[in-house]
């Protein structure tokens, strides 16, 4: 590990000589790219010479020892060295953690999409509040969310609800929540007051690039429409709306938020891209040996991952086996600490693989 953190000091410090020239700032291109590979190395450097430092702390506390008679100074060496030790301890863990193969897609701005499950309004109902819940979290990290298509129930439910979220690592916090989500509950409908357990099936892509995804011609149908629902003036009186058919797979994209058709048919070519691009990652996950796998991953989609369930104001996530008891603020889009803890447990399971191999 130490000789790959010696090689990624030297790279480091040749690409900051190399930033500084004035000549790669004319070639825009290039100097982004460096900007960028200076950015992902730089919180792995800040570790490895924190790391540096407190191994030199703890020489110079032995050799003080060594050389030191008077008491009270012994006595500040050895508080010096103890903290020096933990801090070694701790940097170590935190260098493993940053050398962990990244994941290329963690810095993608990401497509959400939340189906209703089983439980008819109910779970249309749980669906919207999902979404909402996904909104102000992303306000919260100060992400975008520009919706691109909904399916309401009319009673303020989403039978369907697809936005694109925009933001820095929106996909290295967001990919966890890929899965089923379970609702346990009094609808506002039952007179019994008994509890109905509802799903909603909630999918996170990565937004894919054109690069990452050529789509034919041939292999798309488009459609246009008027658009359904409710909306303004132009919204339904207009052919503005776009259903895109993928031949090939058979994937439908309805688009119908904007005004402008040709805006909700760059909506659905950019959802259909990610759609395609997040089948061609999970036949990839799925080829892989189950030892490879992360414990945690982005989620079988039909893998049930988290209760919520009212009465008892518990959230509960079955991959990791933790409860918090703040339903209200987690549905108000408090989900930090469940994202922090999932991708703890992503993080642990990365690291008891490697040391496996």
């Amino acid at each position: 590990m130490f000789d790959r953190l010696d090689d990624i000091l030297i790279h480091y410090e040749e690409l900051m000589q190399e930033l500084n020239n004035p000549s790669v700032a004319e070639d825009q291109n290039r100097f982004r790219k460096l900007m960028k590979e200076q950015a992902d190395l730089a919180p792995i450097v800040e570790a490895y010479k924190a790391y540096k430092q407190a191994k030199q702390d703890v020489e110079d506390s032995v050799a003080m020892l060594e050389e030191e008679s008077d008491e009270e100074m012994r006595e500040m060496a050895k508080e010096e060295l103890a903290d020096a030790k933990k801090r070694i301890e701790e940097l170590e863990q935190e260098l493993k953690i940053l050398l962990l193969p990244k994941d290329p897609n963690d810095d993608k701005n990401i497509l959400l999409e939340i189906r209703a499950g089983a439980g008819g309004d109910e779970a249309a109902l749980f669906a919207a509040e999902l979404y909402r819940m996904y909104v102000n979290y992303a306000e919260s990290q100060r992400w975008k969310v520009e919706l691109i298509s909904v399916n309401e129930n009319g009673i303020g439910g989403f039978k369907e609800v697809v936005a694109m979220i925009t933001g820095k690592g929106a996909y290295s916090k967001m990919k966890y929540e890929s899965g089923v989500h379970r609702v346990q509950r009094v609808p506002e409908t039952e007179s019994g007051g008994r509890i109905h357990t509802s799903t909603a099936t909630v999918a996170v892509m990565p937004e894919a690039e054109e690069v990452d995804v050529v789509i034919e011609d041939k292999d798309i149908r488009i459609d246009v429409m008027r658009a359904s629902g409710n909306g303004g003036q132009c919204v339904n009186t207009t052919d503005s709306a776009v259903r895109l058919t993928h031949i090939p797979t058979g994937i439908v994209i309805y688009s119908q938020t904007e005004k402008s058709q040709l805006q909700n048919k760059e909506k659905a070519f950019r959802l259909l891209r990610s759609k395609l691009y997040d089948m061609e990652l999970e036949k990839r996950q799925n080829a892989e040996a189950d030892e490879r796998r992360s414990q945690i991953g982005t989620g079988d989609r039909s893998e049930k991952i988290r209760t919520y369930n009212f009465p008892q104001g518990r959230v509960t996530d079955h991959r990791i086996k933790l409860t918090l008891y703040k339903i209200d603020s987690i549905m108000n889009g408090d989900i930090q600490e469940l994202l922090d803890s999932l991708i703890a447990a992503d993080q642990a399971a990365k690291l008891s693989q490697m040391s496996e191999m």
